[in-house]
C-alpha cells in the first residue's frame, strides 16, 4: 500500500498539500509540495467533475457526505488511489466490473490522489492497462473532495491509499474489515485493497437486499 503521512487531516492541498509518500510495497518518497489549508464545502454546494474519459457528473454537498445530482438514490462509493499504486492496479478490473453489473443502484468514483500523471497518462497506463472504466476524475477538486471526506469520519491517522467510503443517502457507511486489522470491528472506510465480494455483501446489507456481486 502507499503511505501518506500527513500532518492534520484537516490540511489538504490544492495541488497535494504537505505529506510524505512512501512506495507502494517499496520505499520511495515522493517531494514535499507547498501546504493549502483544507476549505470545507457549504451544505448545498455543487461539485461538477468530469473524468478522464469525458463523463461529467455533480455531487451535491449535504450536511455531512455527498450525493450525486439526479441520482440522489445512487450509492456511492469514492475511492482515493494512484495509478502507480500496485493494489489500486490489482482491484481496478474487479471494480469495474463490480460497477457494470450494478450501474443502476451503485458508482464508483475513483479520484486520482497524489500522483502528478495528466489525464491522458491515467487513460494509458490505467484505465486500458487494468480495464479501469468506471468514473475516474484527476481534477484538482480531489484532494479537496479528499479532505472533505476525512475531515467528515474524523480519520485521524496516517491515511494509506487505497482509501474507500460508501455513502447512502448522504451518511458514511459501516464497512467490513477488509484486512482484519480492526479485529474484525466495522468502520465506515476500507483501507487498502479489497474484494468486490466484501463489498458486495456490504452493499447488499446496507441496501437490505440479497448480494450483488
Amino acid at each position: 500500500m502507499k503511505k501518506i503521512l500527513g500532518i492534520f487531516t484537516w490540511l489538504w492541498l490544492a495541488a497535494f498539500g504537505i505529506f510524505a509518500l512512501l512506495g507502494c510495497g517499496g520505499e520511495e518518497k515522493s517531494d514535499v509540495i507547498a501546504e493549502s489549508a483544507f476549505e470545507p464545502y457549504k451544505t448545498g454546494e455543487e461539485i461538477r467533475l468530469k473524468s478522464v474519459l469525458g463523463q461529467e457528473i455533480t455531487l451535491v454537498r449535504l450536511e455531512r457526505g455527498f450525493a450525486l445530482k439526479g441520482s440522489e438514490d445512487k450509492t456511492l462509493m469514492f475511492d482515493m488511489f494512484g495509478t502507480f499504486c500496485a493494489p489500486c492496479q490489482k482491484e481496478a478490473p474487479a471494480l469495474m466490473a463490480y460497477q457494470l453489473k450494478n450501474a443502476d443502484k451503485f458508482m464508483t468514483i475513483g479520484l486520482v490522489s497524489f500522483d502528478k500523471a495528466t489525464d491522458e497518462e491515467v487513460v494509458e497506463n490505467f484505465v486500458k492497462k487494468f480495464n479501469a472504466y468506471y468514473f475516474i476524475s484527476n481534477s484538482k477538486e480531489n484532494s479537496r473532495i479528499a479532505g472533505q471526506i476525512l475531515e467528515d469520519i474524523n480519520y485521524k491517522r496516517a491515511m494509506e491509499i487505497p482509501f474507500k467510503v460508501v455513502i447512502k443517502g448522504g451518511v458514511y457507511q459501516m464497512l467490513s474489515d477488509n484486512l482484519n486489522e480492526r479485529g474484525g470491528e466495522m468502520a465506515n472506510y476500507y483501507l487498502g485493497g479489497v474484494t468486490t465480494e466484501i463489498i458486495g455483501k456490504d452493499i447488499a446489507r446496507i441496501n437490505g437486499e440479497s448480494n450483488l456481486n
